[in-house]
Parts: structure tokens; sequence; C-alpha cells
């Protein structure tokens, strides 16, 4: 019986009883379900995100901010009716939206959840970028809005901070299959997104020239005004940055400041952020709230 094959490092792992390169198992796995005020205005609005975070990660950034759960095995087993029950309980609580936090490991079980109980909100796929066409095609009607992101473009980035050369590559077809999906931004009365696509892009410390092959490669790909680039500037060095010393730093203000202006000079929409925003409050505790 052929492995799992959902992300592009098609690891052929059966999940049953070996964990793929992900780091999960076949069972259904979360560290936190809570609404979520720290994302982008038309995602998190007035009253929060309704957040779900799945451990495991298909991609495995040395500078990942959720390393805990993303490759620490942090989280606790749920099943698909369980999943099925938060979505309600947030959209409960008041939520704009159910947001899917690296979900792509758990397609099938997440989608048999949205069968048992689709909210009445939009549902968020939020995303490394590192994705099959297959797989994505997979969640038509169920995706809302897609929030991917597009971490670079340099195949030598993608080698040594992801292990992953071909990311350039994959990403940008992944994302244009996302807006072939969602091909126009839609909003609700109260301004939060109903559907469509935001990307997003984390300047990395010394790699601005990258960056700003990522607007150039966006640009080009999506038309005008039919989707948002959410540009970070929270890059927090954490410790396993110490191996890689030309990144253990964070963005200087002349680096995020150049890519920015260099977005709006394109007349690209979409969200900047202060250099104040690299704080810890941007990663929640994975203490298993709402779990």
């Amino acid at each position: 019986m052929e492995g799992c094959k959902l992300c592009p490092r098609n690891c052929g792992a059966d999940r049953k009883t070996k964990a793929g390169v992900c780091t999960a198992l076949d069972k259904l796995k979360i560290a936190r379900a809570a609404l979520h005020l720290w994302e982008e205005p038309p995602i998190s609005g007035t009253r929060g995100s309704g957040t779900v975070f799945f451990s495991g990660c298909p991609l495995g950034c040395v500078f990942c901010q959720n390393r805990e759960i993303s490759r620490g095995g942090v989280g606790k087993e749920i099943t698909s009716a369980r999943l099925a029950e938060i979505f309600a309980e947030l959209e409960k609580q008041g939520a704009h939206n159910i947001n899917l936090v690296t979900p792509t490991h758990y397609t099938p079980q997440i989608l048999q959840a949205l069968d048992i109980y689709r909210p009445n909100i939009p549902i968020v796929v939020n995303t490394g970028g590192y994705e099959k066409t297959e797989t994505i095609k997979q969640w038509q009607n169920y995706a809302d809005i897609w929030m991917p992101d597009l971490k670079c473009v340099s195949a030598d980035i993608g080698r040594k901070y992801f292990a992953a050369p071909d990311y350039f590559d994959v990403a940008i077809k992944a994302i244009a299959e996302m807006h072939a999906q969602q091909p126009k931004l839609e909003y609700n009365p109260d301004g939060t997104l109903k559907n469509g696509l935001i990307v997003r892009h984390l300047v990395l410390p010394g790699h601005r020239d990258d960056s700003i092959r990522v607007i150039d490669a966006l640009n080009e790909l999506l038309p005008r005004g039919s989707w948002l680039l959410s540009l970070m500037s929270q890059f927090t060095p954490i410790d396993n940055c110490k191996s890689y010393p030309e990144i253990n730093r964070r963005v200087t203000t002349f680096e995020y400041n150049s890519v920015a202006r260099y977005a709006l000079s394109l007349g690209i929409e979409g969200f900047m952020q202060e250099r104040s925003s690299a704080k810890e409050e941007y990663t929640p505790p994975f203490d298993l709230t709402g779990v």
C-alpha cells in the first residue's frame, strides 16, 4: 500500500505506524484552539480568528517560532468528530473564521471534520506554501481563504533553511492553484475577509534582495487587486539560529523598509508590520487551550 504523499516531500511513510517527515502520525494532533487577535486585520477583525494549531509540519524551517509543535511533538491527539466540535465552539465564541494553521499533513481528517460540521464562517487554510497542487485541489469547496507563505525564490535559501531547494518552484505553482480557487477578494459587512488569497512573506535578515524577487514573482503571477500581500518584519532568532550566524539577528529597519517601499511602488495592496512586531506575543502558548 502506498504511503503518505500529501506534501511535496513524498516520504511514503505508513503513518499508521511511523511518523512522516512532518513528524506526524495519521491521528489528528493539535496544540491550541482559541481566538487569536494577532493575524492580519481582515482575519482577526475585532473578535479574533478561531485559530487551530496543528502539530507537525512538512517544511521544518530552522527559524520556526512554533518549533515546539512543528518539530517538538507538543499537542494532544483528537478525533475528527472532536475537531468538528472545536469548530462549533470557536464559532460560538464569536470567531470571525476558522483558521487552520499548518493543516496539510492532516488534510483527510480535517475534511472529514468539516463534513461533520461546516461552520457558518469562513475557513482559512494557513500554510507554509510548500504544497502539492493535488492536495490543494482536495480543499476545493472547503477553503474560503487561502493564506500561504512565499518564503523565498532562491534555491540556496530553500536548501539551507528548510531542506527544500525546490521550495519556490513548488510554492509558486501552489499559490497559482489557490488563486484559481479564490480568484477575487470578497469582504463581509464588518470588513473581515469572506473569500480570497493573502500571501505572507517574512523578510529574512541579510536576504532583502531575495525578498524583492519574491515580490516580483507574485506581481507577475497574480492580477493586481485580486490578492493581498502581508509583508512581515517579525523575524525573531531562536536558539537554533546560532548555527546560522547570518540570520542570528533581527531584521533591520533598512532591510524591511526597502522591501516594503518596493512593494508599494508596484501598487501591491496589503499589510506592513512595524519592526516592533518581533515579539513573543505573536507566538501563543501551546498549552492545549480549547483542545
